[in-house]
């Protein structure tokens, strides 16, 4: 049982009463047997929380940072009007909105109650309970008891690079049309076949395709070659926890491996997806369907750093069993000594002998403020400091570059669309 408001309101007034009635034992004695029977009847009129029935409907998925409406619905088996106070519980993360819902269903009916969901984190995310208190007419006092209507949303990265894919296309078709005009190469295959105009290279010229049109010389044209492999390969172990701009590493990663399947995807390319840190934590086979977006988007969205150093071995051997032919192996990790010298650098061999390979690191724009910094003793401590760390990460870039590794470090206003410029720049080469 619950009592509201209105019977503290009531008791309140009862005492006003008793203090001025000129027989105050008689008087508190009559007040109270009144509430009593008040709240009693109130309560015996309340329909029974027990006879209701919940259900939901709305999206499964969303993109984190959109807002979700999901429907709740409240159906009255009992054969009293429900007067109610629904309290739709869900984790804090899921940023629930109205927590309380006030609703009135007559017996037999139904009812539908809107909860929008803002969430704040990505993964799946699920009711804790539904909390009913069914009033009586009177308001004084209730029945109280619990539902679950079970639901699972699960937040997706937000892919904030997806502003960035015009122009990583517009980018795209210019690679395709410099290879159309460099004619056949290595990294190019055959197109089709079209009259000469003058400024083609002779080079292209088809001349059994000639021989057989009277009167016109017919050349060749090409495009980047299709039908290549992408691997990326997030490191999801202890330093992709690392907030840069309040967002984790790996946040950051993910958002540059979308942009760079969907280039890829659009430009011919298988891409797959594999997460690690000590073990292999997901794989997303090699594919070129247009479902493979929201694949990857979901295998991303429940996938968090392990405090754990990351084990480049196992990197390398779930890449090498997972890709039988060539292919540009994106590995999204950090430019630090732990993770390059300790551990990468020794895994580099085996990969760089079979595939192209391509570091993407993230620098912390909050490196190059602080080396700006020439005031006080404790900024010039600062600037020194992170003067030295930007060395080391020149010197791990040479480093690796050094070993035929292509490197990108950047800060992440440019991360997204360096990596993939920079995979358009291999593709217009042959290097994929």
């Amino acid at each position: 049982m619950a009592v509201t408001g209105r019977t503290v309101a009531l008791v309140a007034l009862g005492i006003v009463v008793v203090g001025l009635s000129p027989d105050p034992g008689l008087a508190f004695v009559l007040v109270n047997l009144l509430i009593l029977l008040l709240v009693a009847v109130d309560l015996g009129l309340a329909a029974r929380v027990r006879l209701c029935a919940f259900s939901r409907s709305g999206p499964t998925s969303a993109r984190l940072g959109q807002p979700v409406t999901l429907t709740l619905t409240v159906a009255n088996g009992g054969r009293r009007t429900l007067r109610a106070r629904v309290r739709d519980s869900w984790v804090p993360s899921a940023g629930a909105q109205p927590r309380v819902h006030t609703v009135t269903v007559p017996a037999g009916e139904r009812r539908f109650l809107e909860t929008t969901l803002r969430p704040t984190r990505r993964g799946d995310r699920e009711p804790v309970r539904i909390t009913v208190r069914s009033l009586g007419p009177m308001g004084l006092a209730g029945r109280q008891g619990r539902h679950h209507a079970p639901w699972r949303l699960r937040v997706l990265p937000p892919f904030l690079s997806r502003r960035h894919l015009p122009a990583a296309l517009a980018r795209l078709r210019e690679v395709e049309g410099e290879v159309a005009l460099r004619g056949g190469g290595a990294g190019s295959e055959f197109d089709s076949l079209r009259e000469y105009v003058v400024g083609d290279d002779v080079r292209t010229i088809d001349w059994r395709a000639t021989a057989r049109h009277h009167g016109s010389v017919v050349v060749r044209t090409y495009r980047p070659e299709r039908d290549r492999r992408v691997i990326c390969v997030l490191d999801s172990g202890r330093t992709s926890a690392g907030r840069v701009g309040d967002v984790p590493r790996l946040d950051h990663a993910m958002d540059a491996a979308l942009l760079l399947t969907a280039v890829a995807l659009r430009a011919g390319d298988r891409v797959g997806l594999t997460a690690y840190d000590s073990t292999a934590r997901l794989t997303v086979a090699h594919a070129r369907d247009q479902g493979l977006l929201a694949r990857m988007s979901e295998a991303m969205a429940t996938l968090e750093p392990a405090l754990v150093e990351a084990d480049h071995e196992v990197m390398a051997t779930t890449v090498l069993r997972a890709a039988s032919r060539r292919a540009l192996v994106v590995i999204f990790t950090d430019l630090v000594p732990a993770v390059i010298e300790e551990s990468l650098l020794p895994a580099l061999p085996t990969l760089i002998s079979r595939h192209t390979v391509l570091v993407a690191a993230l620098r912390d724009p909050r490196l190059d403020e602080l080396a700006a910094g020439h005031g006080d003793v404790t900024q010039v401590y600062a600037a020194a400091a992170a003067e030295q760390a930007l060395l080391r990460r020149r010197e791990l870039t040479a480093v690796l570059r050094q070993r035929g590794v292509e490197v990108v470090d950047v800060a992440p206003a440019q991360y997204a669309t360096a990596v993939t410029d920079t995979y358009l720049t291999l593709k217009a080469h042959g290097r994929l």
